[in-house]
C-alpha cells in the first residue's frame, strides 16, 4: 500500500491533521492551574483520613522514624563518648535520614507481605463475565519518533482483545503522534493499514509542534475532543493493555463516580536482553507486595505513574490544566507531570487509587542499563522539579508525601555517596574504627533485615501462589533467580548511585534533559561507546580500589562500591546482550509469569528472541 497525493494528510491543507482520520472535534475546557492558590469550586474530601488508612501512613512514618532514630543512636553509642564536631553532626544526619529510607521501603514491603498472608493461598476461580460499561471510552496512545511497526502490533492486539469481549463499539483509539516530520510517511500507511481492518474506530492526529511534551500532547487532545468521552485510558507506546482489563476499569469508573483516576500496576513483558530479563524477574518476584503495600496504605492519594491508568476526562481537564514553573535550573514544563497531575486531581476532590488486576496491564523495560540512565536522567529532572511544588495550595499532604517520594528516590544516591565519603573521613580523623559496624551485631543485622527482607517476603509470598511458582520454574531455579538477581544488582548498584549523582551534579549546572527518542530494543553495545559513557564510573573506582590496597585508613567499607564503579564497563556490555538472555531462559532464570498468559502469547506474540514463550513452556512442563 503506497500513499497517493489523494491519500496525503497534507493535501488536506494541514501536515498534521486530515479530517476523515479524527473524529468531529468536541471542545473541553482545560484552564491552566495556580499552585499557589486553591481552587474555587473544590469538592469535599472522598474519604476520613482519621480511620484506619491513616493509622497505616502513620505506621509507616512512625516506624520508619523510630528505626532511623534507634540505628544512629547505636552507631553514636559506639563512637560518640569523646564529644561530635559538625562532620560528626553531618554523617549523624545522612544516617539517619538513610536509614529511615530504607526503613520505609522495608515497612511498606511488610504491610504488603501480611495484607497477602491474609488472603491465603490463591486459587484458581471460575471467570466472572464482564459487564460492558454504557459510557464511551478514549484509549490514547502518545507517541514520539517510535517503532511504528511494534507500536501498530500492539495497538492491533488490543482492538482484537476489546473487540473479542464485544466491546470494540465503547473503546475508540487514538494515536497522537508528537513525531518529527520524517517519520510521519511510515506512522501515516500504518495508520491506514490498520484503520482499513480494524474492529473499532481508530484514530490519527499529529501536532507540527511538540509543546509541552507528553502532558502538552494528551491536553491538546483533551481540549479538541475530550468532551465526547467520559473516561480516557492514557498508555506509553510499550504498553498493551488487554480488553477485559480495559472494560473493569471503565466498570469501575463507572460504578464509582467520585474517582478522578485508577492506576494499574503494569507487568514487564518482552524482554530481551539480560538487562531487561533481569528487571522483569525481579518486578515479578518482588513488586507484588511493594504495590499492595502500596495500595494498603495510599488510599484515595496514590499516585499516577502517566501510562496503563484511566481517568475521568472532565476531572482531569478541570483539575490537571499544567503550568510552566517559574525560569530557573528547574524551570519550564514540567517533565514529570504524572505525579503532579494526580495532586491536582486530590486537590480538587478526586479519589485517585492503585488497583491491582490479576493479568492485562504491561509494559516493556529498557534494554540496556545506558537506556535506563538516559530515560532515569529525564525523570530525575522532573522529579526534582516537585520540590518547587511540595508547598503548593491545597495539596493534600499524602500527595505532598508521594512528591517528596520521588524526588527522593533521586536525592538519596549523592546522599549515599556523601556518607560513605564522610565516613571515611572520620575514620581518617581517628573518630572511629574500621570494624564499628561489626561491634554492633544488633546494628549490622537490623540493616541486613532491611535490605534483604523483602527479597525474604517476596519469596515466601510463592508459596500462596502454586500457578506463579510453577512459571517461574519452581522453587529451584526461582532461587538460582534470585541469587543471580543480587548479584547483579550490587554490581549495577554503584553505577546507578553514580550515574544519578552526575545527573543531579548536570541539573545543577543548568544543562536540560532534552527529549530524545526511547530505544526499545537492543541487542548488544559497541564496548567503545560503553567504556566512553563510563569513563568518570572506572577512573573513581579505580581510585577507591588503589586507596583500599595501599591501605588507606577508613577504605576498607568501600570496597563493594569500588570494585562496581570499576567493572562498570563489563556489567553494562554483558547484561545488554540478547542471547545471554535467551541463554538464561534456556537454563530457566529469570522467568516471568506474565508471558506465560493466554493474551500475551496469542496477541503480543513473544517471539523478537526466538520463541521464548515455547522455551519457558518446556521448563514449566518437565
Amino acid at each position: 500500500m503506497y500513499l497517493t497525493k489523494k491519500d496525503h494528510p497534507a493535501h488536506s491543507g494541514h501536515l498534521s491533521d486530515c479530517e476523515a482520520d479524527l473524529p468531529p472535534e468536541a471542545p473541553l475546557s482545560m484552564p491552566v492551574q495556580d499552585f499557589a492558590r486553591r481552587p474555587a469550586d473544590r469538592q469535599d474530601a472522598p474519604l476520613d483520613y482519621f480511620g484506619p488508612v491513616f493509622q497505616r501512613r502513620m505506621y509507616l512514618i512512625t516506624g520508619s522514624f523510630l528505626l532511623g532514630l534507634l540505628a544512629a543512636h547505636e552507631l553514636f553509642a559506639l563512637w560518640g563518648a569523646d564529644g561530635i564536631d559538625i562532620v560528626d553532626v553531618a554523617f549523624f544526619l545522612l544516617f539517619f535520614g538513610l536509614f529511615a529510607w530504607i526503613s520505609f521501603g522495608f515497612l511498606n514491603a511488610l504491610a504488603g507481605f501480611f495484607v497477602l498472608l491474609a488472603r491465603g493461598r490463591v486459587v484458581e476461580e471460575p471467570a466472572v463475565p464482564l459487564t460492558l460499561p454504557r459510557a464511551r471510552t478514549a484509549v490514547l496512545l502518545p507517541i514520539y519518533n517510535e517503532d511504528i511497526t511494534a507500536v501498530s502490533r500492539r495497538l492491533e492486539s488490543m482492538i482484537e482483545s476489546v473487540h473479542a469481549v464485544g466491546a470494540h463499539a465503547l473503546f475508540d483509539f487514538f494515536i497522537l503522534s508528537d513525531s518529527h516530520e520524517n517519520a510521519f510517511a511510515g506512522e501515516y500507511l500504518a495508520f491506514r493499514r490498520l484503520r482499513a481492518h480494524a474492529e473499532a474506530k481508530v484514530y490519527y492526529r499529529r501536532r507540527p509542534h511538540n509543546i509541552a511534551r507528553k502532558p502538552g500532547n494528551i491536553a491538546d487532545w483533551v481540549r479538541r475532543f475530550g468532551a465526547a468521552y467520559e473516561h480516557m485510558i492514557v498508555l506509553d507506546a510499550d504498553s498493551l493493555m488487554s480488553g477485559p482489563a480495559m472494560v473493569r476499569l471503565a466498570t469501575a469508573m463507572e460504578a464509582r463516580p467520585t474517582i478522578g483516576l485508577l492506576q494499574t500496576v503494569p507487568a514487564l513483558l518482552n524482554g530481551q536482553t539480560m538487562f531487561a530479563r533481569w528487571h522483569q524477574f525481579a518486578a515479578a518476584l518482588y513488586g507484588p507486595i511493594g504495590s499492595v503495600g502500596l495500595r494498603w496504605w495510599s488510599g484515595t492519594e496514590a499516585t499516577f505513574w502517566g501510562h496503563n491508568a484511566i481517568l475521568r476526562v472532565r476531572a482531569f481537564a478541570e483539575s490537571c490544566g499544567l503550568p510552566e514553573l517559574e525560569s530557573g535550573l528547574l524551570g519550564g514544563h514540567i517533565l514529570s507531570h504524572d505525579m503532579v497531575e494526580a495532586a491536582l486531581l486530590r486537590r480538587c476532590g478526586w479519589a485517585v487509587h492503585m488497583v491491582t488486576l490479576s493479568d492485562g496491564s504491561y509494559e516493556e523495560f529498557p534494554p540496556t542499563l545506558i537506556d535506563y540512565a538516559v530515560r532515569d536522567r529525564r525523570w530525575c529532572q522532573g522529579n526534582l522539579q516537585h520540590l518547587q511544588l511540595l508547598r503548593a495550595a491545597g495539596f493534600h499532604w499524602v500527595s505532598r508525601l508521594q512528591l517528596l517520594m520521588g524526588a527522593s528516590a533521586y536525592l538519596t544516591s549523592p546522599l549515599w555517596l556523601l556518607l560513605l565519603i564522610l565516613g571515611m573521613v572520620e575514620q581518617l580523623r581517628g573518630n572511629i574504627e574500621g570494624t564499628v559496624l561489626l561491634s554492633s551485631g544488633w546494628l549490622l543485622g537490623l540493616t541486613a533485615i532491611l535490605l534483604f527482607g523483602p527479597k525474604l517476603l517476596a519469596l515466601l509470598t510463592l508459596s500462596f501462589d502454586q500457578r506463579q511458582l510453577a512459571v517461574m520454574g519452581g522453587w529451584g531455579r526461582v532461587l538460582g533467580s534470585t541469587v543471580l538477581e543480587v548479584v547483579v544488582s550490587v554490581a549495577a548498584a554503584p553505577v546507578t548511585m553514580l550515574s544519578q549523582t552526575m545527573a543531579i551534579i548536570d541539573i545543577l549546572r543548568g544543562t536540560r534533559s532534552g527529549w530524545m527518542p526511547q530505544r526499545r530494543s537492543a541487542d548488544g553495545l559497541d564496548i567503545r561507546e560503553v567504556v566512553g559513557r563510563y569513563r568518570w564510573h572506572v577512573g573513581l573506582g579505580a581510585t577507591m580500589l588503589a586507596a583500599v590496597l595501599l591501605g588507606v585508613p577508613g577504605t576498607i567499607w568501600s570496597l563493594p562500591v569500588a570494585l562496581g564503579l570499576a567493572i562498570a564497563p563489563i556489567t553494562v556490555w554483558v547484561t545488554a546482550r540478547a542471547d545471554l538472555g535467551r541463554w538464561l531462559i534456556s537454563r530457566g532464570l529469570f522467568l516471568s509469569p506474565a508471558e506465560q498468559r493466554p493474551f500475551e502469547r496469542a496477541r503480543f506474540g513473544i517471539d523478537p528472541i526466538g520463541g521464548l514463550a515455547p522455551a519457558q513452556l518446556a521448563i514449566v512442563n518437565s
